[in-house]
């Protein structure tokens, strides 16, 4: 075939040439190259690939990490803690005063109160839940006082060093607004309109990236700072909380109860009976008729 033939099938063909051209691209992973708007696109897309991680309107995870930074000497440690308090028959109020009493000169915080009242026969009786922020260096000081209001029938602490999730916020802060310093000057560089606007989300999204992880790195400061206290001061019953008289109308109740009972009982067993009757009937008549 001459040369100019094949140019002629090449230009009748091109259409399924390009076709095969972008399948192929596609199955190797490639990409489409894309003509750049400027000399600061090329940079600023270069400037730094781990951007992609965030992307646009999404905020990036709190850093996981399982490193416990045993090298640090200053340790940040959270504390929580939970117990159970009963208090004597009628003394709900007063202990509950005694605690509200140690939250106030102890400066710290009831951020949750929950208190239910149960009837038991002649007497009722209440249970209380709270939670409590208070300052870790008064943390032991005001659990001891909150251990001293009722007898305690449960504690349960927890402590948990959180040095190296603090550390590698710290450090991811830091290289966040390093990044943000470079997107900053590229903008100032830039002298195309379009990159100026991509240049401006991108310094958008990366602002917030860093206020979403200074604001972890603030909660964390918090949870060291005060420690958690959750405390459940329970009424104790009175001794005859379950004997009561039973009430007229469960009388009657019961009364119309057993009579319906007894009513289906006997209906049940008329026909049974009418049978049994009709037989010892039968069987008295055959007998007369043998006698005779």
């Amino acid at each position: 075939m001459a040369i100019k033939e094949q140019l002629v099938k090449i230009k009748e063909n091109w259409l399924m040439l390009a076709l095969v051209l972008l399948v192929i691209i596609f199955l190797k992973g490639g990409s489409i190259p894309m003509l750049s708007t400027g000399i600061a696109s090329e940079k600023f897309m270069a400037a730094d690939a781990s951007y992609s991680r965030a992307g646009y309107g999404f905020l990036p995870p709190v850093p996981i990490n399982e490193d416990f930074a045993p090298d640090v000497q200053d340790r940040k440690i959270t504390k929580s803690s939970s117990m159970s308090v009963e208090t004597p028959t009628g003394g709900f109020s007063d202990a509950e005063s005694k605690l509200k009493s140690v939250v106030r000169s102890s400066g710290s915080y009831l951020l949750n109160e929950n208190v239910n009242k149960y009837e038991s026969g002649w007497k009722s009786y209440y249970t209380g839940s709270y939670q409590i922020k208070v300052d870790t260096k008064k943390y032991n000081d005001v659990v001891a006082q909150l251990k001293g209001i009722g007898e305690v029938k449960s504690f349960n602490e927890n402590a948990e060093d959180v040095t190296g999730s603090y550390k590698n916020l710290e450090i991811e802060i830091n290289a966040e607004k390093q990044r943000l310093l470079r997107y900053t000057k590229m903008y100032e560089e830039a002298t195309l309109v379009a990159d100026k606007l991509q240049l401006s989300d991108r310094i958008f999204e990366q602002e917030r990236t860093i206020k979403y992880l200074e604001d972890s790195l603030k909660n964390i400061d918090q949870r060291i700072e005060y420690s958690t206290i959750y405390i459940t001061l329970n009424e104790k019953q009175p001794g005859y909380a379950n004997i009561k008289f039973v009430k007229f109308s469960e009388l009657v109740r019961s009364l119309v109860a057993s009579l319906n009972s007894l009513l289906k009982l006997i209906f049940v067993a008329m026909p049974y009976a009418a049978a049994a009757l009709i037989a010892w009937i039968a069987v008295r008549l055959f007998r007369k008729k043998q006698k005779k």
